[in-house]
């Protein structure tokens, strides 16, 4: 007997879509966004007008229904405290350290969304072959190296992006600094992190657009991705505006860097708030 009709969709190595028909007949369709966010697979029997969903085991939505929203409320909170520490830089009601305190605070919570995120992607069922049209449990796990899987890649390039912020807003703490100092040890992580979430998003349009452009307004999943990506591009903005020139030991522009700050961290709160809607 040949093997069962298989299509796989995505871009370069990675496979973010995959279609197949069972051996009773009939197609199911595996989506990775859909799968590890909802723990849900399309089939549609023989015969059969319309799809449904098939949902995973009680034991992994349960999983994903705690992860998704520890997830979710970390982002909502470290967002908002990124804001909070914005508009104290920018309406001057408290110092450096004040600030420092406030972004750090939010950082932490940025950290925690992003292993969160990574731990949902690792503990997700799994499609099991081309077979009956089901998805597989497996055991929990608090680590794991994936890099051929866009999803695991995108959230692990997320989570590296809040650590590499870490070590900026640790460095903000750090009295007497020179420029040239402040731009390595402060202005630097932060550029760097801004490109890591920027890359983390990118990856995640490859995710639920199959790797190609689309536009999806009323997909929950792509409105988050949006959202998210938005907040990335005011981030680097907001850090390319922080750089401290040499000459005058000035900013390039405070109130970009402020504004964008500010404005970058409440998309990151908006998206944690829409993320608590994708849940199985």
């Amino acid at each position: 007997m040949g093997q069962p009709e298989q299509r796989a969709e995505g871009a370069g190595p990675f496979t973010t879509r995959f279609t197949w028909h069972p051996p009773g007949g009939g197609t199911a369709v595996w989506e990775s966004r859909l799968a590890r966010r909802r723990g849900v697979l399309a089939v549609r029997p023989r015969g059969a007008a319309a799809t449904r969903h098939i949902r995973a085991d009680d034991v992994a939505i349960a999983r994903l229904h705690r992860l998704n929203a520890i997830a979710a409320i970390a982002f909502v909170i470290g967002g908002g405290l990124f804001a909070a520490g914005a508009a104290v830089a920018q309406f001057g009601s408290g110092g450096a350290t004040e600030c420092a305190s406030v972004y750090f605070a939010g950082g932490l919570f940025f950290s925690t969304g992003g292993y969160v995120s990574l731990l949902q992607v690792i503990n997700a069922p799994r499609r099991e072959g081309a077979g009956e049209g089901r998805l597989v449990t497996g055991r929990w796990r608090w680590w794991s190296y994936e890099p051929m899987r866009v999803d695991w890649l995108s959230t692990f390039v997320l989570f590296a992006g809040t650590l590499v912020f870490a070590v900026d807003l640790l460095d903000s703490f750090l009295q007497g600094l020179n420029v040239q100092q402040v731009n390595r040890l402060i202005w630097v992580p932060d550029v760097i992190g801004c490109a890591l979430f920027l890359i983390s998003g990118h990856l995640g349009f490859v995710e639920i657009c199959h790797g190609r452009p689309c536009l999806r307004p009323h997909d929950l999943g792509w409105r988050i991705v949006a959202v998210n990506q938005l907040g990335s591009v005011l981030f680097m903005v907001s850090a390319l505006a922080a750089y401290t020139r040499p000459a005058t030991d000035s900013l390039v522009n405070t109130d970009i860097a402020n504004w964008g700050t500010l404005t970058g961290a409440l998309c990151f709160s908006l998206a944690g708030l829409l993320q608590l809607g994708e849940h199985p």
